[in-house]
């Protein structure tokens, strides 16, 4: 950054934060690694024209220059392999390869369609609450469910792909192993845990067979898995941590809970599963109630208005702490209207 500026002084440079900054560790903690780890970054980062964060103003330490701070959130396409729409004949296809690639790996096959199942979708690290949701899954099955026949009740599937940022899979792994071994070894036998290949269509139909989504992250940048289940017609129960919350409606798309309570996740589960009027009304407001924020038509928008506005002659743009999509949207002339869809705006977290 800091070469590119001495060469050529006048062209525009973007820095794009993808990730939850922990401020709280950062302003006024000289002495903390990660002030350490982001004084060293904001030392090349203060040269750009604008710090792009997800849309959490808690994101952004008190050192960045607020004038050219933005918002935009993290996105996906709901055309590629992740999102499109599976025909029942591929849906089953991969169903079955995702069922032998567990009894490879000696985990527990789905039982679907037989048996719903309830997913969480995420990286193996230690941010994303894999504990809570095995907790929640135990509370489920142990106290809500505990009367009904195990072939009524639902499995529990935590599927992710491999990655190179996961450094932690080997450990969080084992700490699963171990939990269903002593801890939850009563409904270990419904507990389908797999790391898979890069395969996109195995997350699809995994996401869009899924009775609910969890995302019970601790710590959270935006987490866009959150809008493709909703996307999906999918109920998320998720926690308040990051950008999660501005996915999803509580009670409407979803159920906020605070990070930890195993026992609010379970219960509304159970609710989920019991109450077919909610669900039904729930999963028909998801599906209609995603912002084309997050998906490559809002990222398309938001980066050709920068590439536009930023290579103006004379011009600077200082965007102080708004979202890239509004300034997009009001130099358009087509600002949001009331009935349109739109991420919250004003999110403290």
């Amino acid at each position: 950054m800091a070469k590119a500026k001495q060469a050529d002084p006048d062209r525009p440079v973007v820095f794009r934060s993808h990730i939850q900054i922990r401020s709280d560790l950062v302003d006024g903690k000289k002495d903390s690694a990660t002030a350490g780890v982001f004084d060293w970054l904001y030392e090349f980062a203060k040269q750009a024209d604008m710090f792009i964060s997800h849309p959490v103003r808690a994101f952004v330490p008190a050192a960045v220059d607020q004038g050219k701070v933005a918002f935009m959130p993290a996105t996906t396409d709901w055309l590629d392999g992740l999102n499109k729409e599976l025909p029942s004949f591929d849906s089953r296809y991969y169903l079955h390869n995702y069922n032998l690639e567990c009894i490879k790996k000696s985990q527990p096959p789905l039982d679907f369609p037989k048996r719903d199942y309830i997913v969480q979708i995420a990286r193996f690290d230690p941010s994303k609450g894999i504990p809570d949701v095995l907790a929640s899954y135990a509370k489920l099955r142990r106290h809500y469910l505990a009367d009904q026949p195990q072939s009524e009740t639902p499995q529990l599937c935590i599927a992710g792909h491999g990655a190179i940022d996961d450094p932690d899979f080997t450990r969080i792994m084992d700490e699963i192993a171990h939990s269903l071994d002593t801890e939850y070894a009563d409904i270990a036998c419904d507990v389908s845990v797999m790391r898979l290949s890069s395969t996109d269509q195995l997350l699809n139909m995994l996401l869009s067979n899924a009775k609910i989504a969890l995302q019970l992250s601790t710590r959270e940048g935006f987490e866009v898995k959150v809008s493709e289940a909703l996307h999906k017609g999918v109920p998320v129960i998720a926690t308040r941590s990051g950008g999660i919350p501005l996915q999803v409606e509580h009670g409407k798309s979803g159920f906020l809970v605070e990070t930890g309570d195993a026992d609010a996740v379970a219960a509304y589960m159970y609710r989920l599963l019991k109450d077919k009027t909610v669900y039904e009304r729930m999963s028909a407001y998801a599906t209609g109630h995603v912002s084309d924020e997050v998906s490559t038509v809002g990222n398309a928008l938001c980066w050709l208005y920068l590439a536009d506005i930023m290579t103006r002659q004379g011009e600077k743009v200082k965007p102080k702490g708004r979202w890239v999509n509004d300034l997009a949207r009001e130099e358009a002339g087509l600002p949001y209207e009331e009935s349109e869809v739109k991420l919250p705006r004003e999110m403290e977290n």
